[in-house]
């Protein structure tokens, strides 16, 4: 059995451990707010121009000459993933490095080439260079202060080598922020874009009067989306960060108080040993 002091050093140990998870949770909860607030209001906005683009494509007749819709032979890939700077938020990151280890060997499988995969968050970086990805970009600041418009270089880096040929196809791979206690890990193609199922999607098309002419509304539509696709999953990615590490904590917390009652009780039971004995002693050393 261990001794007193043992006990005593090993609880006041676990509760210093327990002050740091009830403070980062407390900081991560506080991060939650603000980034769920990010997301909710950005989802609305995200949607309609989505389903502005589903009902005016519909709408056109004939094909649709755009270039980041084209479907050619998938030769080269490019795979965007997003993770977190900083660890202790449970499966969170463990999840999507997987879900990107699954689809480079499933491409190579196929004799596709990953290009390149471009990883915002530190955790997702330092992954795709044990892969053998050295240029995966810097974007750890990007993580801590999210902005719309590295979000949107990024697209546009990714849209110009699509349209170029450079690349066949680009993956994104992120949490999606259904709530506080829900983060669904998804994998969507973020190029070509699917403009046929967004005509099948379209069931009440519209008659648009369009200036100067449908094309050049295509040209700039379609784009604006793309850049506000990657820009939306960067929100729902930093909101589900935060929602799983809020998570996290609250177990290590549980986990701490659990621990600390089963140390006090050995504590006092190892505490009232000693004394009895001490008594003991006491009382057999009288009798002699």
């Amino acid at each position: 059995m261990a001794s007193l002091k043992e006990v005593k050093t090993r609880i006041a140990s676990v509760n210093n451990t327990r002050k740091i998870t009830s403070a980062m949770k407390m900081v991560a909860s506080s991060k939650l707010h603000r980034a769920q607030q990010s997301i909710e209001n950005m989802r609305p906005y995200e949607s309609r121009m989505t389903r502005m683009m589903t009902a005016f494509v519909g709408s056109m007749e004939g094909e649709i000459d755009t270039p980041y819709a084209a479907v050619r032979p998938v030769k080269r890939v490019a795979i965007v993933v997003y993770t977190s700077n900083s660890s202790l938020c449970g499966g969170f990151n463990a999840n999507v490095i997987r879900a990107m280890r699954n689809k480079v060997e499933a491409y190579k499988k196929e004799g596709v080439e990953v290009a390149r995969v471009i990883a915002l968050g530190r955790k997702g970086a330092d992954a795709a260079r044990k892969l053998g990805f050295a240029d995966t970009g810097d974007y750890t600041a990007l993580m801590d202060r999210p902005a719309f418009q590295p979000a949107a270089d990024i697209a546009e880096e990714l849209m110009k080598q699509f349209a170029a040929g450079e690349i066949d196809r680009a993956d994104v791979i992120y949490h999606h922020f259904k709530s506080s206690a829900s983060q669904v890990l998804t994998e969507e193609t973020f190029l070509p874009v699917r403009l046929h199922e967004a005509e099948e999607e379209a069931t009440t098309p519209a008659d648009y009067i369009v200036e100067p002419s449908r094309e050049a509304v295509v040209g700039q539509l379609i784009p604006s989306v793309l850049r506000l696709q990657l820009y939306t999953a960067l929100l729902d990615s930093l909101a589900s960060e935060h929602a799983a590490r809020v998570i996290a904590m609250q177990i290590a917390t549980d986990n701490a108080d659990e621990l600390l009652q089963e140390l006090t009780l050995t504590y006092n039971k190892t505490r009232q040993d000693a004394i009895t004995t001490e008594l003991l002693d006491i009382a057999g050393g009288s009798m002699q």
